[in-house]
C-alpha cells in the first residue's frame, strides 16, 4: 500500500510526539494501521509525504542509490542572480559534502494552485523573494534549505511537490490519496 499525503505546514512526520504542549502529527490525518513515511519533510514544511507498509518500495523511494528525484516549490528571500541559480545547478558544497547538481528554474509567480500557508511567511515590504522550481536527487538533512542558504537565498517557505513518480496532483492540505498499484 502507497498513501500520497499533503502534509500541512507545522505537522511532524511522525505519528506520536512526546513534547509539551504536544505538536502536529500524522495521526491526526492518517489512521491506517502499519503504515510509516518513506522519508522525512520537516516540521515547517510541506507538500508530498509518501507512507506505505512496503519496506522495499520505501528503501527504492529514499535511499540516495536510487536517485530519486524530489521536487520543490521554494520561495526564497531575495533576487537570484544568475551566479546562484548556476551554483545550484552545478552543485553546492555544505558542511557535509558537495550536493549532487539540482534542476533549477525561477518562476515569476507562484503557481495558481498553490494554497495559502497558516500561518503566511512573513512579509517585508523593502525584501524581495522569490519563487523557484527545485528538483534534487538525493535527501540529505534540510538539504533544500541548507542549499539556498549556501548561495545567498534564505527560504522562507519550502513545497514538496513530487517524488519519483508520484505528485501531489490535486491534494489539498491534509488530504490522503491511497494508491491501489505503486510503481515498480
Amino acid at each position: 500500500m502507497l498513501i500520497l499525503f499533503n502534509k500541512p505546514y507545522g505537522v511532524l512526520c511522525q505519528f506520536t510526539d512526546r513534547s509539551v504542549p504536544p505538536r502536529r502529527t500524522l495521526a491526526e490525518f492518517i489512521d491506517t494501521p502499519h503504515v510509516y513515511p518513506a522519508g522525512r519533510l520537516d516540521h515547517d514544511s510541506e507538500g508530498l509525504l509518501l507512507l506505505t507498509d512496503d519496506g522495499t518500495l520505501a528503501h527504492r523511494l529514499t535511499d540516495p542509490r536510487h536517485k530519486q528525484p524530489k521536487t520543490y516549490l521554494v520561495q526564497v528571500e531575495g533576487s537570484p542572480e544568475a551566479k546562484a541559480i548556476d551554483a545550484l545547478r552545478n552543485g553546492v558544497m555544505l558542511n557535509d559534502g558537495a550536493t549532487l547538481p539540482a534542476d533549477v528554474s525561477a518562476l515569476g509567480t507562484p503557481p495558481e494552485w498553490l494554497w495559502p500557508r497558516d500561518p503566511p511567511v512573513r512579509f517585508r515590504k523593502n525584501v524581495a523573494d522569490t519563487w523557484l522550481w527545485l528538483t534534487i536527487r538525493e535527501g540529505r538533512n534540510r538539504q533544500v534549505r541548507r542549499m539556498t542558504a549556501a548561495v545567498g537565498l534564505p527560504t522562507l517557505r519550502l513545497v514538496r511537490t513530487g517524488i519519483g513518480p508520484y505528485t501531489l496532483d490535486g491534494l489539498a492540505p491534509g488530504e490522503t490519496h491511497i494508491v491501489s498499484a505503486p510503481a515498480r
